[in-house]
């Protein structure tokens, strides 16, 4: 099975137009496009019934002490954990491709809506839910997709992997406010393959592509 993008080249960086957040000076960060990017895959396995989508980042910082903070930077050695982006499920299997911005286009303050999704698909919560728990103008469910925001004084660049599984079972054995973590559950036992590209991003100014 193969999965490729329009929108990002594999290993190399993603546009501001598919990220929650920008670089913007002084502020450190403004909002960006948030626009889902685009996939397209080819060499389906014989008898799969439906397809997922999972974007996580596996970079997120595991201590929030450093994070945004002036005058500091998140160290590169601090452990890492994962921080799940998007998360969609029961895609027909006569689907092999989902257009840039066909499930976001804009970031909708507290969370766009869900389970249910275009094309008779369900989205689940990423961790932007639990993000901005506190946050008052931005707590909510946030369904879909959320491109990425890290913190802006990390000393490393985040890796966004976008993994597609083709299952034996139509519908997944979830309901509701289903997560990340619910979903990978569910599909054990049911992945026929499973393939993976990976988009870059920072808004650390330090590291930016352009910054040689």
């Amino acid at each position: 099975m193969k999965l490729t993008s329009t929108s990002f080249v594999d290993q190399l960086f993603m546009s501001e137009r598919n990220a929650f957040g920008k670089v913007d000076g002084p502020a450190h960060v403004a909002l960006a496009g948030n626009a889902n990017p685009h996939l397209a895959w080819s060499e389906t396995p014989k008898g799969t019934q439906s397809f997922a989508v999972i974007c996580h980042d596996p970079d997120v910082p595991s201590k929030p002490d450093d994070v945004n903070q002036e005058g500091r930077e998140v160290p590169a050695d601090l452990p890492r954990v994962d921080f799940f982006h998007w998360v969609l499920i029961d895609i027909a299997p006569g689907v092999g491709e989902i257009a840039e911005g066909a499930y976001s286009n804009s970031i909708t303050p507290r969370g766009k809506g869900g389970p249910l999704a275009p094309n008779d698909t369900r989205q689940g919560l990423n961790d932007y839910t639990g993000w901005f728990a506190g946050d008052r103008d931005m707590s909510g469910d946030y369904f879909g997709y959320d491109g990425p925001c890290p913190p802006w004084n990390d000393s490393i660049v985040h890796r966004y992997i976008f993994t597609l599984y083709a299952l034996d079972i139509a519908e997944l054995p979830v309901e509701g406010a289903f997560t990340g973590a619910d979903v990978l559950k569910a599909m054990q036992g049911h992945i026929l393959a499973q393939c993976s590209i990976t988009g870059l991003y920072t808004l650390n100014p330090r590291l930016l592509p352009s910054a040689d």
